[in-house]
């Protein structure tokens, strides 16, 4: 429903635009928005037929587990929906983070303001994970729009994801209930989102494997989460290599609802069919950039693993990326305006001809219209971060921001000429042990300063801003605690990465390091 506005009313909207009105204008203009405002209200109770896209059949509503049933904290909710009797997933269990949507199943971004709101759409790569025979398990809790516990704190609606590890320990984010279930071996795949690292991170601190795709090989139709979209990714998590790669081609390839792909991106990949052909003559480059920050154990560990690869053929040599230390300034002087555009044109955009989630949006826009308050303090900051560099840079440091992602992608590029991977760790540290903050300014603190300057997405957010594909396998763990080796190559040579942890894993008593205690 909507009300005509006064004359004071729009002269209060103006002024917030940057108008000033005189009396009678304020007057004029109002007379013709109350007719504009009504054609408005008139096209929407025409309500034509609009088909969300969505896999067809029946869905189980599924229901919230109880703790006893989720001793680690990592689901929001149980289901059992079958997809296809055949297809590159048959036998498999899925899971989606809680940012994606699946038709039927509530959506809820990780806060409680929306509660309630069940999507009625699927993302991209639920329906064709489902067309390839998977049956969807659930959702897992994520560090949303209200914060959570991935990386410790003490701001987030829903409880904290366990390491299962050691439970005293943080899973990392923002993917962390997805990590911690395939941990525990309660979920063959799950789809994450990264957008610094939110795939990664949380798969170096809990054992698991996590793919950030090259940008644009996987749709991100369907799936959200308030950022600029070009450094927002989806990708597979699995315990295996073999099980994320099945999980990468059942759902990569072109699709007309994401306007971010390009005619670059396939209508199919293929990652499976070159997984076994091990690293004998690749050349494996360490970049030294890598290792800044990296604890004596997490180095060891990363080092260990190039041996091994070395020890199967592959050539290794060190190399030096020095862009990587600055890379990280050009993303967040881009994220900053990106969220703050996302929120003015709404949750998915604007301007691409595409579906548009009619009911997500209004519900997302709601929360942010009367409960800001309940806001994650990080997405917070970025907003008036944004905000402030719209007001002072008039637009020049976004615009600066995008226009140097060329240089730094040519940076990596000229590293992967003269090798065919990179290594390094994906996070400098293991994961930290859980600090529970009880005083809501210290846990202010926390989230706006300790979290954010730990070094831990150091080697994992450069490559959301690049798009280059980016792989975590699990290393040899050190006190009983994983560590993250990741593994960069170029663009669309996601197969390619597959491909040397697959032979890594092949080659090491891979269920050991897997295995929680």
């Amino acid at each position: 429903m909507y009300r005509i506005p006064s004359a004071a009313d729009v002269t209060e909207v103006a002024e917030h635009l940057g108008i000033t009105l005189t009396a009678d204008e304020a007057a004029a203009y109002q007379r013709q928005l109350a007719t504009m405002l009504a054609n408005f209200d008139e096209f929407l109770q025409i309500r034509p037929t609009v088909i969300p896209p969505r896999y067809p059949g029946n869905r189980d509503a599924g229901y919230r587990p109880s703790a006893e049933e989720d001793p680690y904290g990592a689901w929001m909710w149980k289901c059992s929906i079958p997809g296809a009797a055949d297809g590159l997933l048959t036998g498999k269990t899925v899971s989606y983070k809680d940012h994606i949507a699946v038709a039927g199943l509530p959506l809820t971004f990780g806060a409680y303001a929306m509660e309630g709101h069940i999507a009625d759409y699927d993302a991209t790569v639920v329906s064709r994970a489902l067309e390839q025979g998977a049956e969807i398990i659930g959702k897992n809790v994520m560090n949303g729009l209200a914060g959570g516990f991935g990386f410790g704190g003490g701001f987030g609606d829903y409880g904290r994801p366990k390491n299962p590890h050691n439970p005293d320990h943080l899973t990392g984010g923002s993917s962390s209930g997805s990590a911690a279930a395939l941990a525990a071996g309660e979920v063959d795949i799950s789809y994450g989102g990264d957008q610094g690292g939110s795939i990664r991170m949380p798969a170096s601190w809990s054992g698991i494997v996590g793919l950030k795709p090259t940008f644009g090989l996987v749709s991100h139709f369907g799936i959200t989460f308030g950022s600029d979209q070009s450094i927002d990714y989806t990708g597979p998590m699995a315990r295996t290599v073999a099980d994320c790669a099945i999980a990468l081609e059942a759902v990569a390839g072109y699709d007309g609802l994401d306007p971010r792909q390009t005619k670059e991106v396939p209508d199919h990949y293929d990652a499976t069919s070159r997984l076994d052909e091990g690293v004998e003559g690749l050349r494996v480059g360490i970049m030294t950039e890598g290792f800044a920050h990296a604890t004596p154990d997490v180095s060891e560990s990363v080092h260990a693993a190039a041996d091994v690869l070395a020890g199967l053929g592959a050539k290794l040599s060190e190399v030096s990326v020095p862009e990587h230390q600055t890379v990280s300034l050009a993303q967040k002087a881009l994220g900053a305006e990106g969220a703050l555009a996302i929120r003015g044109t709404g949750i998915f955009g604007a301007f691409a001809r595409t579906f548009y989630p009619e009911d997500t949006i209004t519900a997302i826009t709601r929360l942010w219209q009367h409960h800001n308050d309940q806001l994650d303090p990080r997405g917070v900051l970025t907003l008036l971060a944004g905000a402030y560099s719209r007001r002072y840079f008039s637009g020049r440091l976004y615009a600066r921001a995008q226009n140097v992602r060329p240089f730094f992608i040519g940076a990596y590029d000229r590293a992967l000429a003269d090798v065919d991977v990179l290594i390094m760790p994906t996070t400098p540290m293991q994961a930290p042990k859980y600090e529970p903050i009880q005083d809501r300014l210290e846990a202010l603190e926390f989230a706006l300063t300790r979290s954010a300057n730990s070094h831990s997405s150091q080697n994992t957010q450069p490559f959301d801003f690049t798009g280059h594909p980016a792989l975590s396998i699990p290393g040899e763990k050190k006190n009983g605690l994983p560590v993250g080796v990741q593994l960069v190559g170029p663009r669309f040579g996601d197969d390619l990465l597959l491909r040397v942890g697959q032979a890594y894993a092949n080659a090491v008593d891979y269920e050991q390091i897997i295995a929680v205690a």
